[in-house]
């Protein structure tokens, strides 16, 4: 038998998915069907598995440790244990979550292969803000790739904030994605209660956010620009139109809002700030470019003669877009210390105005 204390990450999950992910090699049907016998109790009463766990809740589980060690990664599923109330119980986790620790700590690395220093714009116990560089994936692409997320996991693994025990029911989470050659901020879920807010405010939209770009042409005015995007799987390009496309499915053509507003203009060049009404696939690129103007060194959606005047004139050699703000609402349920508050980067020195 073994017995699982739910923490914070696990607080509001379901029980058959938080169970899933303590016995990953276990069927639905096996762990319903445990259910369904109490062989797996929660707070020692017979449970569905759509309940909502607590912090503080116990998880019992009145199987053989043979059964246990098959259903589950390295044959332990949690850093509780049936004998958590016993010091030698208590010694035997310390001394298990360090092999584990340890064992995150050399995969990550491995993977990463070098060290890397995170920019860290805000941290708090729940999430992360980073100022991303150019050149790195927000989240994976392919399995072998190594992103941002992976960082901030090795990050945290560093700083004993997190354990490979608390990575089988949680895991943070990018909750914003940025192109690879798009920097700036990213905000990252450190707690289940940081993911759940992040990724609510995005959704929702009640999250502002803010890039700074620069565009081939003289930009005067402040505008609001609205269309519609399609996505290319097989090319990962989009396409935008102004009304929406006859042929495109009703899922396929997306509604795009965009607002912007001059800075600064140098050498029939403009310094823009954007807004992100809504956030789609390559959304400000294929947008400005759009409206005949393209964004500096951008070699998806911008113009090559333009590029190589920007290459020979400047030394720019990747786009020029930051997202460089972001801004909270003012009643951010969930996160109330971040209510109304802004965070910012500086422009790179690539940005040449």
């Amino acid at each position: 038998m073994q017995s699982i204390i739910a923490g914070k990450n696990e607080d509001g999950q379901r029980l058959d998915r938080l169970l899933n992910r303590l016995l990953p090699k276990a069927g639905q049907g096996f762990i319903y069907k445990m259910l369904r016998k109490k062989n797996i109790v929660l707070n020692g009463k017979k449970a569905e598995g759509s309940e909502r766990v607590l912090a503080g809740d116990e998880i019992k589980l009145f199987l053989s440790d043979d059964t246990i060690a098959s259903f589950s990664e390295n044959g332990r599923i949690s850093a509780a244990a049936s004998d958590m109330n016993t010091k030698e119980g208590q010694a035997e986790q310390v001394k298990a979550s360090d092999k584990y620790v340890r064992a995150a700590e050399q995969s990550v690395a491995a993977k990463a292969k070098a060290s890397v220093k995170l920019d860290i714009v805000y941290e708090d116990e729940d999430i992360i803000l980073v100022n991303k560089p150019v050149g790195m994936l927000s989240q994976k692409a392919e399995a072998n790739d190594i992103s941002l997320n992976e960082y901030v996991i090795d990050y945290l693994l560093n700083k004993g904030e997190l354990t490979r025990e608390q990575m089988k029911t949680f895991r943070p989470g990018v909750c914003n994605r940025l192109d690879r050659n798009t920097s700036g901020i990213v905000a990252v879920g450190k707690s289940l209660q940081g993911l759940r807010v992040l990724s609510e405010l995005f959704r929702s939209r009640t999250i502002d956010k803010y890039y700074l770009c620069i565009v081939k042409g003289i930009i005067n005015e402040a505008s609001r620009i609205e269309g519609y995007l399609v996505k290319d799987e097989k090319s990962n390009k989009v396409s935008v139109s102004k009304v929406k496309p006859v042929s495109a499915d009703k899922d396929e053509a997306v509604e795009i809002i965009t607002e912007f507003r001059p800075v600064k203009s140098l050498s029939g060049c403009t310094l823009l700030e954007v807004k992100l009404i809504t956030g789609k696939t390559h959304q400000i690129r294929a947008h400005l470019a759009s409206i005949g103007h393209p964004i500096a060194g951008d070699m998806k959606y911008g113009q090559s003669e333009f590029n190589h005047a920007m290459k020979v004139n400047f030394g720019v050699r990747s786009q020029l877009l930051l997202a460089y703000r972001l801004k909270f609402p003012k009643n951010c349920t969930g996160l109330e210390r971040l209510s109304g508050r802004e965070f910012t980067v500086e422009k790179p020195k690539s940005f040449f105005i």
